[in-house]
């Protein structure tokens, strides 16, 4: 292991709490510290942004990182303050003042990463060059580069001037979803060097998969309600194809008694701006939304997602469901689809600029509703994976597919379509195989055709899913640029005349279970789940308190972690996946008072000395906070803990050698600033991150034993 691989993990565990790198992460670290352009393929909730965070901290000078968002910038500099690394945004929200001190601040080092806009960063190039110096630049949501991306933006396009400003400086470009069309424009646009390729596994087992195709709205809304009461009070999202859809489906949701609101870009900014919020801050449980929600959220507690109608391509599929689960943990995505879906995306697809592309990708979204085989299979696989095995965890895999000869029942539907001129539409043709006696259909005098009512024994929805199966197989395909008529294909009339057969899945009816049985079937609380929730309590007071979202303080699987291994010293705490020594010197004594009172284990008076009594023994022959630490195995968190409250208890502590008299002065100035008693971040926060936490402890010390009056 060399050095910086050496200190990169220091830094892992430090600031982020954690042991080990996740794959690839290790590697992509190296290749930027080795100052190569690098491009990284990561799926959502898979760690990219560690990636070059911790290079950031390990560079001299400041880290650029580039990000479309103002709610994307606000969430992660939250998040890397809470973790006590020093780190600003550079956009439209700062006063000319606020700017001058951020960049300051920069050009002072106290600084590592700057988020800034793509705009801002064009506009201020040349001032940002000569201000301070730049370790490298990391280009966030890459994809957004690229006309061929899901989600171009055109002021990205911009930011291939960085090469020729900048020819010196490492380009590092981020993103979550990108096919091999537009990882190739990326390095194309940005003019990257030479760059190394990181594609990591897309493969998200946590995540459930299911489809329901053909599924009335009645009926979608009945089973979203028996859904919801399986997963009471966690956090998801509905997606909804249009803005009207959002409304109602939210409306519907808060008159049954949910906590749910909408959100579109048809409200005005202030609007969406409560909505995430309360959203990102557990305030609100169920947001619906079109895809203009999500890529700012980096809420890592959403439990599920579900697609209302079908989506526009796998891309944003992809990264919809990405949402949830981004903790690790066990999440839920279910997608519904129809008909209807899919001839209004089509005609979006059929109208847009790159009608071409566009249609592709709906059709390949479609493969991926019908399909009949491992849906998870089908995902990595057009991001260029594979898969041997069926992942046991979609729908496809827990139900197996029960098929049937379809020869005949295709032959009917073809046959009609036929003899009504390929003219017609879904509906209708539906209509005329089960007979109906609608007006507009006695009216062309359908009834009269050799097909009318010749497929009477299936329901409309039997039909209807038939159809999508038929589209799907390429049976007969849609003119959408001809009023949607339905048309015969060459394999169509091949399958007519009997020169071919077709296999299709049966549908399978739906029985509907009694109420009881689901309220019997709701998962039983157990007594970890009782901690659970009083940590999320505490969890939630905290955030409140600070102004952060709930995830930021710790996220789910900390939290579960806690309740597995029921912490309750320090030594312990420290060593929970997730708690790095900010988080445990800042919130460590109030999650460990919790699991206390919930095991109603309290550490006795002797077992505290013994412990207090070790490190002033070892502190006595002269050993530095660190050795202390290695030698008991602690955190050096806990061994700074440790020598603050035995000063406070009149032992001999040298406070004077880890903390001068005038960082003393601004601790108490800083007190009486906040009028904060005991809040670590607050004071770090008021002096400008210029004191370390472990001396702000100190202090605090100093001032309990009454020496320093406040």
């Amino acid at each position: 292991m060399s050095t910086m691989t050496g200190k990169a993990l220091e830094i892992l565990k430090q600031y982020y709490g954690y042991e080990q790198f996740r794959p690839l992460q290790g590697e992509i670290i190296q290749s930027i510290l080795d100052k190569k352009d690098t491009v990284v393929l990561m799926p959502t909730g898979g760690g990219k942004s560690l990636c070059f965070q911790i290079p950031a901290m390990l560079s001299e000078g400041v880290c650029i990182v580039i990000s479309p968002l103002l709610a994307l910038m606000k969430d992660q500099v939250e998040a890397l303050k809470a973790n006590g690394i020093s780190a600003a945004a550079l956009n439209s929200t700062l006063t000319i003042s606020g700017e001058d001190k951020v960049l300051s601040r920069c050009k002072n080092g106290e600084i590592k990463l700057l988020y800034i806009s793509p705009e801002k960063l064009v506009s201020n190039l040349g001032a940002l060059r000569t201000y301070f110096p730049v370790s490298f630049i990391a280009i966030d949501e890459a994809h957004c580069i690229s006309a061929w991306g899901h989600d171009f933006r055109p002021e990205y396009t911009q930011l291939g001037m960085l090469r020729e400003q900048m020819p010196g400086t490492p380009i590092i470009a981020l993103t979550a979803t990108a096919d091999k069309v537009t990882r190739k424009d990326i390095v194309q646009q940005l003019r990257l060097k030479d760059p190394q390729h990181f594609i990591a596994s897309f493969d998200r087992p946590n995540l459930s998969l299911r489809v329901k195709a053909g599924t009335k709205t009645k009926e979608k809304n009945a089973e979203i309600l028996d859904f919801l009461e399986t997963h009471p009070g966690e956090a998801g999202i509905i997606y909804c194809l249009s803005r009207r859809t959002t409304e109602e489906v939210a409306a519907f949701l808060r008159q049954k008694g949910h906590n749910a609101d909408c959100y579109h870009a048809g409200l005005d900014n202030q609007t969406r701006e409560r909505v995430q919020e309360a959203f990102i801050n557990d305030e609100l449980q169920i947001i619906c939304a079109t895809i203009a929600f999500g890529m700012g959220i980096d809420k890592s507690n959403v439990r599920w997602v579900i697609h209302y109608n079908l989506p526009k391509s796998i891309e944003s599929f992809y990264q919809e469901i990405g949402r949830s689960g981004r903790d690790g943990l066990k999440s839920d995505t279910i997608l519904y689809y129809s008909l209807g879906d899919l001839v209004m995306l089509s005609k979006f697809a059929a109208e847009s600029k790159q009608s071409e592309i566009n249609m592709a990708r709906l059709q390949r979204m479609q493969q991926y509703a019908e399909a009949n085989i491992c849906r998870r299979k089908i995902l990595l696989n057009y991001f260029g994976e594979s898969m041997e095995h069926d992942c046991g965890n979609c729908d496809v895999c827990l139900n197996p597919r029960n098929f049937f000869d379809g020869t005949q029942l295709a032959q009917k539907a073809l046959s009609a379509v036929i003899r009504m001129e390929e003219k017609v539409g879904v509906n209708m043709l539906i209509d005329v195989l089960r007979g109906s006696s609608r007006a507009e259909l006695l009216e062309k005098g359908f009834q009269n055709i050799k097909t009318y009512g010749a497929g009477k024994e299936y329901s409309f929805n039997e039909w209807q899913q038939y159809i999508l199966q038929l589209l799907h197989t390429g049976v007969m395909e849609i003119a959408y640029d001809d009023g949607f008529a339905l048309r015969v294909t060459p394999y169509g009339h091949d399958l007519l005349y009997g020169r071919k057969k077709l296999q299709l899945a049966r549908f399978e009816v739906k029985e509907k279970e009694p109420k009881e049985k689901k309220v019997r079937e709701k998962k039983q609380a157990l007594p970890e789940d009782n901690l659970f929730e009083m940590l999320r309590l505490l969890r939630l007071r905290i955030a409140r308190e600070e102004g952060v979202p709930p995830y930021v303080v710790f996220n789910d699987a900390s939290l579960r972690k806690m309740c597995e291994e029921l912490p309750t010293e320090e030594e312990d705490f420290s060593n929970i996946s997730g708690v790095g020594q900010y988080k445990m010197e800042h919130y460590g004594a109030q999650f460990l008072e919790t699991i206390r009172e919930f095991t109603g284990a309290q550490k006795t008076a002797r077992q505290k000395g013994d412990t207090y009594k070790e490190t002033l023994a070892l502190y006595r022959q002269g050993l530095s906070v660190n050795e202390i630490a290695a030698k008991r195995e602690l955190n050096p968190t806990t061994v700074w803990s440790h020598l603050a409250y035995l000063f406070e208890k009149g032992e001999d502590i040298r406070i004077g050698e880890h903390l001068s008299n005038e960082e003393l002065e601004r601790i108490i100035k800083a007190k009486r600033e906040t009028g904060e008693s005991n809040s670590l971040k607050a004071l770090f926060d008021a002096m400008n991150g210029e004191i370390e936490y472990h001396k702000i402890r100190l202090g605090l010390a100093v001032i309990a034993k009454n020496i320093i009056r406040v």
